[in-house]
């Protein structure tokens, strides 16, 4: 794959339209109902692609219209174990009327290419395609094997794509013992000559959670001191404004160390937001991975004004550092109290592998490549992946979809946020480390 300054390589090309047509088809996942169109014709659209060049692929449905695609691509070296590079299909919906432009236009526009999933992440569902495209049309083959995986459901916890494949059909990823994902290798700016690429190490559990409080039902007009709805208003009260204590994992620590470095900063232990503080934009990302976090994000109860229901319920959002969720779960109950009750909406676990090896030196020198300011740091991503379903199957699983980002970018605010878009010339960046990192590994 090459390219000079002035005129983009194929693969480069093929990438901006392949992201932008993704973008336009949507694949809206609406949460755990299942709603939504479903990812089948994204899925489609990436087995068409690939049958362009003549690469075989499958499509599994989970449940109508939940569909996820596997392509397994051999290495030259059958002795080798197998990498699974894995994107997922579906996308968080968007309100278009709060949008520049609309959200499933893939519109180019100020050197960006706009709409939901633009970052998360059909823009990496876009660079693995357009890499072994060129493959195929060149002839260049990996060392070892790929199993590609363009997945359904991640959005609302991957029990229609990831999980179910895992579970249902674990031997299409036979041979498979490393994996990368979303979201990791994206730049950070420090100075002209050094750029932190982060690679995710580890990411939090995942504690969805339903709240219940319960108490005695009544006419509006009375007096009525079991009242469920001021109850769970109370604890839901005390739970958004609770902070957890800071708790640093070895990948956080190795971060910030790594960033006190290159920042020339002392880290102080016991005050480590300090540090974070310093880091513009992706400081509330990396703040929230120092602590557990639960924020109520929904609110029901009752059917008429002039009615006390008999129960109350709220959703949250709770998400728990690696290896510490009983300590989680035991504070969250202290918080809410004896008379919330709680249950699980989506319950999963916590991640953290080291970083060292071969598959990390090789996300390091393929970097470095393509950019010589650049150094590989490991950190934890404070959301959850799909790399959750495959670590069950002893994969070994990290965050990498690589992108060089303009300083001024507020990449955190991407995922999920309006306005979301990708810079091109990151993207056609990506291409050119994956296609390099995928090759050597």
């Amino acid at each position: 794959m090459t390219a000079t300054s002035s005129q983009p390589s194929p693969a480069e090309t093929d990438v901006v339209e392949l992201c932008s047509e993704l973008i336009r088809i949507d694949s809206s996942n609406f949460g755990d109902d299942g709603s939504g169109p479903g990812e089948r014709a994204a899925a489609e659209y990436a087995a068409a692609k690939l049958d362009e060049v003549g690469i075989a692929s499958e499509i599994f449905e989970s449940e109508p219209g939940r569909a996820s695609l596997i392509a397994r691509i051999p290495g030259t070296d059958p002795s080798r174990d197998a990498l699974l590079v894995h994107g997922h299909l579906d996308v968080v919906p968007a309100d278009a009327a709060a949008w520049q432009v609309h959200p499933f236009s893939g519109e180019i526009k100020d050197g960006c290419i706009w709409g939901r999933g633009a970052v998360d992440m059909k823009d990496m569902d876009a660079m693995i395609l357009a890499v072994v495209r060129d493959w195929a049309r060149t002839g260049a083959r990996p060392q070892r094997d790929i199993v590609l995986a363009l997945l359904a459901d991640e959005e609302a916890g991957g029990s229609f794509g990831a999980r179910w494949l895992a579970t249902e059909r674990p031997d299409l990823f036979d041979g498979c013992t490393e994996a990368i994902g979303e979201v990791g290798g994206f730049s950070y700016t420090v100075s002209d000559d050094l750029r932190l690429y982060l690679i995710e190490t580890a990411e939090k559990g995942m504690a969805w959670l339903r709240l219940t409080a319960t108490g005695t039902a009544g006419h509006g007009s009375m007096l009525n001191d079991d009242n469920p709805v001021a109850e769970l208003c109370a604890a839901v009260a005390r739970l958004g404004r609770h902070r957890f204590p800071v708790r640093v994992t070895p990948a956080v620590r190795q971060f910030l160390e790594e960033l006190s470095a290159a920042l020339n900063i002392e880290l102080d232990p016991d005050d480590v937001e300090t540090t974070i503080a310093k880091l513009g934009p992706i400081a509330r990302a990396i703040g929230a991975t120092i602590r557990h976090t639960a924020h109520p994000t929904m609110l029901s109860a009752g059917y008429k004004v002039n009615v006390i229901p008999s129960e109350a319920h709220a959703n949250v959002d709770g998400r728990f550092l690696p290896g510490l969720e009983d300590e989680f779960l035991a504070e969250l109950d202290d918080v809410l109290g004896p008379r919330i009750k709680r249950e699980f909406i989506h319950h999963d676990i916590a991640l953290e592998t080291d970083f060292s090896g071969a598959l990390v030196e090789a996300m390091a020198a393929s970097l470095i490549a393509e950019d010589p300011g650049a150094k590989a740091v490991p950190y934890c991503l404070s959301g959850g992946t799909d790399a959750k379903s495959f670590s069950r199957l002893g994969i070994r699983c990290f965050g990498f979809s690589p992108l060089r980002l303009p300083p001024d970018l507020d990449f955190a605010g991407m995922f999920h946020g309006v306005d979301e878009r990708v810079p091109v010339d990151g993207l056609q960046f990506g291409v050119r480390v994956l296609d390099r990192f995928l090759t050597s590994c």
